[in-house]
C-alpha cells in the first residue's frame, strides 16, 4: 500500500479510530500536526488533575496506544503511517506534563513537541527506525515529548 493512502472504510472500523485521532490522521496534509492538535483538548481535561492523577492518565493512553496503534499498522501495512496520529497525542501530552494550562504554554509546549517529533534526535530517530509495531510507534513521539518537557520546564524555570 502506498505510504500516504489509507483504505476505504478504514474510517468506518472503530477499532481504528483511537490511532487514527478519529479522523485527524486523514488530513491531507501535516497529520502528525493535526494528532497534535487532537492533544490539546485531551491536556485542557487533564490540567486540573493532580500530578500523580495526570501520569496514570498519560501512562495508560500510553498503553492504549501501543495495541491501537500495532492493530491500525497491520492494517495498513505499514510500520508508522502519517495517519497513524495516537502517539501525537501522548508526545503532546508528555510535553505538557506539569506545564500551566494557559494558551502561551500551550503554544509553546505544541511548538517544541512538533519541532523535537520532526527533527528527531538521537536516539529517537534511532528508535524511530529500529524498533517495530505499537511500542515502536508511541516510544519515539514519547521521547520526543520528554525532549519538549525538558525544554519546556527550562524555559518555565528561567521565566520564574
Amino acid at each position: 500500500m502506498k505510504r500516504s493512502a489509507l483504505p476505504p472504510g478504514l474510517l468506518r472500523d472503530p477499532r481504528h479510530w483511537p490511532a487514527l485521532g478519529f479522523g485527524l490522521g486523514a488530513a491531507p496534509f501535516a497529520p502528525g500536526t493535526f494528532g497534535t492538535l487532537l492533544g490539546i483538548p485531551v491536556y485542557l481535561l487533564l490540567a486540573g488533575a493532580s500530578l500523580p492523577v495526570y501520569l496514570a492518565a498519560v501512562a495508560a493512553l500510553f498503553l492504549l496506544g501501543i495495541a491501537a496503534c500495532r492493530v491500525t499498522a497491520r492494517a495498513l501495512g505499514v510500520h508508522d503511517h502519517p495517519a497513524i496520529v495516537f502517539d501525537e497525542v501522548v508526545g503532546f501530552l508528555i510535553t505538557m506534563t506539569l506545564a500551566p494550562a494557559s494558551a502561551g504554554w500551550i503554544v509553546a509546549g505544541f511548538a517544541l513537541f512538533r519541532l523535537f517529533d520532526i527533527w528527531k534526535p538521537w536516539p529517537i530517530r534511532w528508535i524511530d527506525r529500529r524498533v517495530h509495531g505499537g511500542l515502536g510507534i508511541m516510544l519515539d513521539d514519547a521521547l520526543a515529548g520528554v525532549y519538549a518537557l525538558l525544554v519546556l520546564q527550562a524555559v518555565a524555570w528561567a521565566v520564574r
